[in-house]
């Protein structure tokens, strides 16, 4: 049992829930094991042919958490290299995991966020749903998520929205390729359970070869070297003097330095 997910299975769909409304599901080092720990065991169930990734409340997932910011405020290079590497590979077990994925969107989707959202192989969002990647409002880079992010928004949307940090609408992210489907909040679990029902009745193995045949075809593959680029590139600016400015002038509720 846990306080920040919880698993479910209704014949041949799994469900991991995101279940801390309270913080908006943000993550911590814990909330990434276990995310990671429940992709893995359910993505190996026999009788499982789809996984969906949902969540409670307002949020689908904030990012981090302000305690896991509170840390990382004072990491060293190497910390936040090990710590970085966490997330890295949550999102790798997510992205490679044996059985389709489905993210269920409820609710906003920031920094952090974004990259589960992305890491699944199709989205349904609730029309009502925002989307941001917030991190350099913070001096730092979303580094780690970038790979996939990218992949699911192409470049040139994330030209405009990696720079910015402007939040954008369910139009949006179905415009630019985000996410696959917008509907009204009651029509959410009705598309999302159409998707699961098309996954359920095809071929186990087909599926599975088509998802490792669209992993193998497009771009640039998502390798140990790509990823430890990622890691190193979030480490560098966590630790730079910009990105403690930003990060601390968040948890303090205040301007950062560059905008004083």
């Amino acid at each position: 049992m846990s306080q920040n997910l919880s698993i479910t299975q209704a014949g041949a769909i799994a469900r991991i829930t995101l279940t801390q409304p309270e913080v908006r599901n943000a993550f911590s080092d814990e909330v990434i094991a276990e995310i990671t720990a429940a992709f893995t065991e359910v993505g190996a169930r026999a009788d499982v042919r789809a996984i969906v990734l949902a969540a409670e409340g307002p949020a689908f997932c904030a990012g981090a958490n302000l305690n896991w910011m509170r840390r990382m405020a004072d990491y060293t290079r190497a910390e936040n290299l090990q710590d970085a590497a966490k997330l890295a590979e949550m999102l790798r077990v997510i992205y490679e995991c044996e059985k389709p994925t489905i993210a269920r969107v409820q609710g906003d989707v920031y920094a952090g966020g974004m990259g589960l959202v992305a890491a699944c192989d199709m989205a349904v969002s609730v029309e009502t749903a925002g989307f941001c990647l917030s991190e350099v409002r913070l001096g730092l880079i979303p580094a780690t998520i970038s790979p996939y992010v990218i992949r699911a928004m192409g470049a040139r949307a994330a030209h405009r929205y990696f720079l910015t940090a402007e939040r954008f609408d369910a139009a949006e992210a179905l415009r630019i390729g985000f996410v696959h489907q917008v509907v009204v909040a009651d029509q959410l679990d009705a598309a999302v359970d159409a998707l699961a029902k098309a996954l359920a009745s095809a071929s186990p193995n087909a599926v599975r070869g088509c998802k490792r045949l669209v992993q193998d075809v497009a771009e640039r593959a998502i390798d140990a070297q790509l990823i430890a680029a990622t890691v190193a590139g979030i480490a560098d600016i966590r630790a730079s003097d910009e990105g403690r400015e930003g990060v601390q002038s968040f948890l303090q509720k205040r301007k950062p330095g560059w905008l004083a």
